[in-house]
């Protein structure tokens, strides 16, 4: 039947069409006030063709860019007016309805798989409201692509064996509700009315062009057949190819026909399998099924097709497609079979038309893309960014990428101006994770770290009058506060766990806030309280907004907690979004985003008729799935390089096509059907199938690029440099062009394949003859000193003076800082006149119970009790004390672990108690001047043994210096009635330290090496110095025996496993890594510290 106002026109070039399209439209339409209708398939293409009309016509306006739907549906609503506005067969309105019939369908035949599925568990609503999801999604394929499978079902003759069984039942149940008025049936009426001429045209459009779509269900093509026969209708389609290719047929095909059929393979020429073009024939499978089905149509077919006008590998394989030439095997159109390709740069090796890039990861893809771009831009002075596409299978993953370095160039000369599309809604911004993460609190165990996590989020710290240095603050009071999980007991018992109140959120805030009204020391209790001591005054602002943020979400916790109906939901998150967020300027989209999903809740509920109550972890995966989608055509052509996703009908013309990630298991890209599609188990011609649409997307490509055609993927592994295949399509296409195509000077694909370096700073990319280059200033300054034998410098090459304030600064000490210079002098030179620390950030405390004692905790542990015994207080009394702390495990097993402790302890007080009775005397102030240095701080305890020093653990080198020091200070400063002895008493050995008449002399000697150690790093090591020191000068050593023991406690043992040794602290790699430290500086330094220590010391019993 003829369809007399169907028009096809057909061309190789977009350009071509696009041209086509401004002529027919300069006809004007019989209104003037009716808009121009051109059917796209995305909105790149709509702002793509709008560009181009006005290019032709100087001017575009008044025209519409429906997608093929929403046009469909617009024709619909004149067929029946009172269509709601919203189709009741929308996939999100029919899922609530399935959740509210397939419960009530369970128990009747043919269910079973359904019944087995939804068995009673705790997911069963997210379980029912995922299968309704995927079912809706199912029944809406069927409308377009099996109508007549529906119409069966409503008339109850469907099979009678499952999937059909349930499948048919939840259909008509659900047009029992809603009518049939679905698509299908629109589109069955709509033909009778334009068979039967009763359709009112006046309010039809006059005419309609369809523009650069590839691929349209058989449901859409003969519903715009049939609307021809009211307007017109043109139909602008990218052909590949001029000849006739519908009967062609891929390798694969022909083996799989062989095999089928036995007199294939006798005689294949009979048959007439004919390749014709080996890339048409493998990746352009859609496409010739569709074609199929439009030249199929009674109705003119208008042919303008314009050969490449470039001699490039590129060009003549656009050639070949166009004119379905293989030059494989046999001469056609009196070609050779491997002919030298000479355009006008010469031979093939020249010609980088095509080119082939494989990489070690995504970031090196991005990094060697942006270098290449810059060779394009400075060889042609006339290509634009605007003139480049990047598309990738998987645009999420390499979006971070692009940002990193195409947005973080510092030299203006290299920055090229960019734009990413297709990015889903929450992969954009921080401000959806945040609500998400809000959401997530529902049923959460509140650990400390998806807590504090909470206010790194954009406009939640905000809200509360937060900074990001509050953060810090606020991470301390938690790990020292030992604040690990849960809400308070209550919580825990909700979550079928013993209610243990601590290192509960309860027990440590309490802490805190009673911390600031009281001091607790560690040993006073109030109300069964144990204030926290580290909180300073200028702190309680961060306090108080931190425990407002604190008490809002666990009271929010329980709201989010509950089961709503939608409606519901949607005011109490708008709720949520006002309570915890501070709209800003920068996040307002953002926000409206999430109203737009929050107001679509209330909508849906409307349109399904849904009242029943939906569980939270239900609307979570709701909200989460609606966010997580792709934001299609955003940020697409937008001025710069348009970085995007590989979407099917994306064929627009570009100077260069970049094709990045295309690996082998990413592209073409899978997709697995539910075992319960029927489609899937019995497939039609013109079913979509995501791999076809790939095939013909990369020959779409191919197709569309006018100058260049960029491929790269990872292709060696980054461990070990084996390589790695590409995606098939890329093999296909570097073996087409090996067996079409030769080099006069190498093999073909050595020209079109380049195998990276794993580090952008290698030196080949810096070398004339390596056929590698790099645009990176730094990488060169980098890469230049690689294969330099030149040992690097030293962190420190000369001293680093005082100057005068600094000086007078210096001069003041207190003796902490003195101990702490001697544990550790390039630590305390890099820390405080650097600035710099090296450790990482003290993390928060673990997110579970402590089930045992760890070393450091059992040492602090029993410190506090030694504390506690020496002050007088009883263990018995003391133990609610250290459970408040947190230290311990909860319940019999802390019980068991502190009785433990409880019993070595007294065993270890019991030992040293003639120090303990002894009679406590008044600390010492000290403030006094000696070698230029103004000496301040405080010594306590004394007792009239003397300076007692206890430590419950093993004694440590560092243990030794600080007693020392003590000492010096302290035989100094006493009173003359004072016992001038000290004492340093440790669980493994005890040692006395006699009075001394002068000690000045030696503490000058000390503040003389603190001063050098403030201008350079000192070749001390207080565990590897005293090794030293005490095999020379107790031990009588040999230098030579005593130097190796002091670098084998250097190195440490492999045995001692949770000791690290000094060569490791990252103060003393930082500073001594290029060199050995053990010079004659280290044996100075170890004697001159360790001799008088040594000489003035003793071990005793204790």
């Amino acid at each position: 039947m003829s369809q007399a106002n169907l028009n096809i026109y057909t061309s190789n070039r977009m350009e071509i069409l696009v041209e086509q399209l401004a002529q027919i439209i300069r006809t004007p339409l019989p209104s003037p006030l009716a808009p121009e209708i051109i059917v796209v398939q995305s909105r790149g293409m709509e702002r793509w063709i709008a560009m181009g009309l006005a290019e032709f016509n100087g001017i575009s306006a008044n025209c519409c860019f429906p997608f093929p739907n929403v046009f469909l549906e617009s024709i619909f609503k004149k067929v029946k007016p009172d269509l709601p506005e919203i189709s009741p067969f929308d996939p999100a309105a029919l899922t609530l309805r399935l959740m509210r019939i397939i419960p009530d369908c369970l128990n009747l035949n043919g269910f079973e798989n359904l019944r087995s599925f939804l068995a009673d568990d705790n997911n069963q609503q997210l379980k029912l409201f995922q299968l309704a999801g995927k079912i809706a999604d199912l029944f809406d394929q069927y409308l377009v692509f099996r109508p007549e499978l529906i119409f069966e079902w409503e008339a109850k003759k469907e099979k009678k064996k499952p999937p059909h069984i349930w499948q048919a039942r939840l259909w008509r149940e659900l047009v029992g509700e809603i009518g049939n008025w679905h698509r299908a049936r629109l589109r069955k009426r709509l033909f009778q009315q334009i068979k039967q001429l009763s359709l009112d045209t006046s309010s039809l459009p006059a005419r309609v062009s369809i523009f650069g779509i590839s691929y349209l269900p058989l449901f859409h093509l003969q519903a715009y057949a049939e609307l021809s026969r009211l307007f017109d209708i043109n139909f602008f389609m990218v052909d590949p190819c001029k000849e006739y290719w519908s009967d062609i047929v891929s390798d694969r095909e022909i083996t799989k026909n062989r095999r089928k059929n036995p007199k294939i393979a006798e005689n294949v020429e009979w048959y007439h399998l004919e390749r014709g073009n080996r890339l048409l024939a493998s990746m352009g499978t859609q496409g010739r099924d569709f074609f199929d089905l439009v030249t199929g149509f009674d109705c003119p077919i208008h042919e303008q097709f314009e050969e490449p006008e470039a001699q490039s590998v590129l060009a003549c394989l656009q050639s070949d497609v166009l004119n379905l030439r293989d030059r494989e095997g046999s001469d056609v159109n009196g070609l050779e079979v491997s002919e030298n390709l000479a355009g006008s740069s010469g031979a093939a090796g020249k010609d980088e038309s095509i080119q082939v890039h494989s990489c070690h990861s995504p970031m090196r893809e991005i990094e060697i893309l942006h270098d290449n771009l810059l060779a394009m831009f400075e060889e042609d002075p006339e290509l634009l960014p605007r003139d480049v596409i990047v598309m990738t299978p998987d645009i999420e993953t390499y979006a971070p990428f692009v940002h990193a370095v195409f947005g973080a160039q510092s030299d203006e000369i290299l920055r090229i101006p960019f734009s990413i599309a297709d990015q889903s809604y929450r992969r954009e911004n921080r401000t959806i994770d945040g609500f998400l993460a809000l959401l997530d609190t529902a049923d959460s165990r509140f650990g400390a770290v998806q807590v504090v996590r909470l206010l790194e989020y954009s406009g939640i710290k905000e809200k509360f009058g937060l900074k990001e240095s509050d953060l810090k603050i606020i991470e301390r009071w938690i790990k020292e506060t030992h604040i690990r999980w849960g809400i308070d007991e209550t919580s825990r018992i909700e979550a079928d766990l013993p209610g243990y109140p601590e290192n509960t959120w309860r027990a440590g805030l309490d802490r805190i806030i009673l911390g600031y009204a009281m001091p607790g020391e560690s040993r006073t209790m109030f109300n069964g309280i144990l204030p926290f001591d580290n909180i300073e005054g200028s702190e309680t602002q961060v306090l108080g907004r931190f425990l407002e943020f604190v008490d809002r979400l666990f009271l929010w916790s329980k709201t989010l907690g509950e089961t709503k109906k939608l409606s519901d939901w949607q005011k109490t998150l708008l709720a949520l979004i006002d309570q915890f967020f501070r709209p800003e300027e920068n996040t307002e989209r953002e926000f409206q985003l999430l109203r737009q999903a929050l107001d679509d809740l209330g909508d849906k509920e409307v349109q399904a008729n849904f009242q029943d109550g939906i569980e939270p972890r239900v609307i979570r995966f709701f909200l989460k799935s609606y966010l997580e989608q792709n934001n299609y055509g955003a940020g697409f052509l937008t001025g710069g390089i348009t970085f995007c996703a590989m979407l099917p009908m994306r064929s627009i013309p570009f100077k260069v096509i970049c094709l990045i990630g295309l690996n082998n298991d990413a592209f073409p890209r899978e997709h697995r059907p539910l075992n319960f599609d029927l489609m899937a188990q019995h497939p039609r011609t013109g079913d979509r199938s995501r791999r076809n649409d790939d095939k013909y997307l990369f020959l779409e490509s191919i197709i569309s690029a006018r100058q260049k055609f960029y491929i790269s993927y990872v292709g060696q592994s980054i461990q070990d440099n084996s390589r790695i295949p590409p995606s098939v399509l890329v093999s296909e296409l570097l073996d087409t062009i090996e067996k079409s195509f030769e080099s006069t000077d190498s093999h073909i694909i050595e020209h079109i394949v380049t195998h990276h370096r794993l580090q952008p700073f290698s030196a080949w990319y810096f070398r004339a003859d390596s056929g590698l280059f790099s645009y990176s200033t730094e990488n060169m300054l980098a890469g230049s000193g690689a294969n330099e034998k030149k040992e690097p410098l030293p962190f420190f090459d000369r001293r680093l003076p005082l100057t005068a304030e600094e000086s007078d600064k210096w001069k003041k000490i207190d003796l902490e800082s003195m101990c702490r210079f001697f544990n550790n002098p390039a630590m305390f030179l890099v820390q405080r006149r650097l600035g710099i620390r090296l450790e990482d950030e003290a993390l928060l405390s673990e997110e579970r119970e402590n089930f045992e004692l760890q070393p450091l905790e059992g040492y602090l542990v029993g410190q506090n009790l030694v504390k506690s015994l020496v002050s007088g207080v009883s263990l018995i009394d003391f133990k609610p004390i250290q459970k408040a702390i947190g230290q311990l495990p909860h319940g019999h097993v802390g019980d068991y672990y502190y009785a433990d402790v409880t019993i070595e302890v007294q065993n270890f007080v019991r030992q040293i108690e003639k120090y303990i009775a002894a009679e406590v005397l008044d600390s010492i102030e000290i403030d006094f001047e000696t070698a230029d240095f103004d000496f301040s701080g405080r010594l306590s305890p004394v007792s009239d043994f003397g300076c007692i020093h206890i430590r419950y653990g093993r004694q440590r080198v560092n243990d030794l210096l600080k007693t020392w020091i003590y000492h010096l200070v302290y035989c100094h400063t006493a009173p003359p009635d004072y016992e001038k002895n000290s004492y340093l008493i440790c669980k493994d050995a005890a040692v006395q330290f006699e009075p001394l008449a002068d000690s000045l002399p030696l503490l000058a000697a000390l503040l003389q090496i603190y001063r050098q150690g403030l201008e350079i790093p000192l070749h001390f090591f207080p565990k590897s110095s005293f090794e030293y020191a005490d095999a020379v000068l107790s031990k009588s050593k040999p230098e030579t025996t005593a130097l190796l023991q002091a670098k084998k406690k250097w190195v440490g043992s492999e045995f001692a496993k949770h000791a690290r040794p000094e060569s490791k602290d990252p103060y003393y790699d930082l500073c001594f890594r290029q060199f050995d430290p053990f010079d004659k500086q280290f044996k100075k330094l170890a004697i001159k510290v360790f001799e008088p220590l040594l000489a003035h010391s003793r071990k005793i019993k204790r």
